[in-house]
């Protein structure tokens, strides 16, 4: 899925992992395997993208990214990582055009 791999390429470059890791099928060490579980999220999330299709963008089952979702949730109650996911989201959503200012309006 191309929105997959967007995310992917913008989160190797954004927090300078590899994307060949973040492609991986095998486990990759924690802070790798975080940032997949970012891309998860992102992609859910932000884009609208059904899990089931985000495993198959990412190369994991659905399990897996019900799982990332739930864990950035959770570590989003710490205020510094929740920033960083904001920041991401904003992102992520100017880079596939989303509207992300409320009460913005196009003319």
């Amino acid at each position: 899925m191309a929105a997959c791999d967007g995310i992917i390429d913008f989160l190797a470059a954004f927090f300078n992992v590899s994307g060949r890791e973040l492609r991986s099928p095998s486990r990759t060490q924690l802070p790798v395997a975080r940032v997949r579980q970012l891309g998860m999220y992102i992609a859910h999330v932000t884009l609208g993208i059904k899990m089931s299709e985000v495993g198959e963008g990412f190369g994991r089952d659905k399990s897996t990214v019900v799982h990332a979702c739930h864990t950035i949730e959770d570590l989003r109650e710490d205020e510094e990582f929740d920033m960083v996911v904001a920041h991401v989201e904003r992102l992520v959503a100017v880079a596939f055009s989303l509207d992300v200012a409320p009460g913005r309006r196009d003319e």
